[in-house]
């Protein structure tokens, strides 16, 4: 019970549930110490499972194929305490980090698609898994992951991330042959920033610039015409012309990820919206609140512990202790 609702809420809030609920009288560091023990313990087996898929010791997963298994990936940071940051930079220049990057990927599938033709994810077939680590020991655990929800099964498998380096390096290193796609949403901002230097203070500019850009080039996934486009513009601001080239690079470099009207015509997901939510609702809504300081490892213990729950799969935790 105590690990229920250290999960879920603050440990003081958690003790208050306690009370209230099953009339208990726990402290809060009580439900502190037992949510990030029992997180910890169920850290420890997903080591030992990520130990076995690096070995390529992985027991065969059966049942029915399935059409379209999706991975996303995307990372938050977290509020940490300051020894946690010893050494790292901050986002600004010449300021300390505050934050430490979780890294969150989920996986869900999808059978059918609506009268105009935009996928609809199946009911309750998200799983999340996550943790501050590095990328290299991430990609093991979102590669453990899949095995587990059948990827070798899937039909058609679809990797959807913003446009971050590590995302894409882990994609090609553990899910070769995938369909890649940046998230259109993502790729619009980066439109909406050019605009933005392009008309600095001129809204209907701005507006009229994306309108061209986006519809008729982007949305359709004519990247090498909208590249082209924007290394033809020519500006007297230094500043603008670097922009343009950064921004022309960063499409160039992922046309491929970004052919949205034939993405369309499969009737595929173009957004990450799923992962921008399991980031709040996930991470965010336990781990960001007003106030929070997490050290690594007790930030890793409850995402464990979340990830489990959210995932169904607390009670086969449990049955797997009692066997043991």
């Amino acid at each position: 019970m105590q690990a229920m609702v250290g999960q879920e809420m603050p440990f003081d809030r958690g003790r208050e549930q306690m009370k209230v609920l099953a009339g208990l009288e726990v402290t809060a560091k009580s439900v502190e110490r037992t949510a990030e023990a029992i997180g910890a313990d169920i850290a420890a087996g997903e080591q030992r499972e990520i130990r076995k898929a690096v070995q390529l010791d992985l027991p065969v997963v059966v049942g029915k194929p399935i059409p379209i298994l999706y991975v996303q990936m995307d990372g938050t940071g977290v509020p940490v305490v300051k020894k946690e940051t010893e050494g790292r930079k901050g986002r600004n220049n010449g300021q300390p980090a505050h934050t430490r990057e979780v890294k969150l990927g989920c996986f869900f599938t999808q059978t059918k698609w609506d009268s105009e033709g935009y996928p609809i994810r199946d009911p309750d077939s998200t799983t999340y898994t996550g943790a501050i680590e590095a990328a290299e020991e991430f990609g093991k655990r979102i590669y453990l992951e899949a095995w587990n929800r059948g990827w070798s099964r899937a039909e058609k498998k679809v990797v959807i991330g913003d446009g971050a380096e590590w995302i894409w390096n882990l994609a090609d290193q553990h899910f070769p042959g995938s369909i890649q796609i940046v998230d259109l949403f993502h790729a619009r901002q980066h439109l909406w920033d050019i605009a933005r230097n392009l008309f600095p203070h001129d809204e209907v500019s701005q507006k009229q610039w994306m309108k061209i850009h986006r519809k008729r080039l982007l949305d359709k996934g004519k990247i090498e015409k909208l590249v082209l486009a924007l290394r033809s513009i020519s500006s007297s601001d230094p500043d603008v012309i670097e922009k343009l080239r950064i921004e022309a690079d960063y499409f160039e470099k992922n046309a491929a990820r970004m052919r949205y009207l034939r993405f369309r015509r499969q009737h595929l997901f173009v957004g990450s919206g799923v992962i921008e939510a399991g980031c709040k609702s996930v991470i965010g809504s336990r781990l960001k609140q007003s106030g929070m300081f997490w050290s690594v490892r007790g930030a890793n213990s409850i995402i464990a512990l979340r990830c489990c729950h959210l995932n169904g799969r607390f009670e086969d935790y449990w049955e797997s202790r009692r066997a043991a």
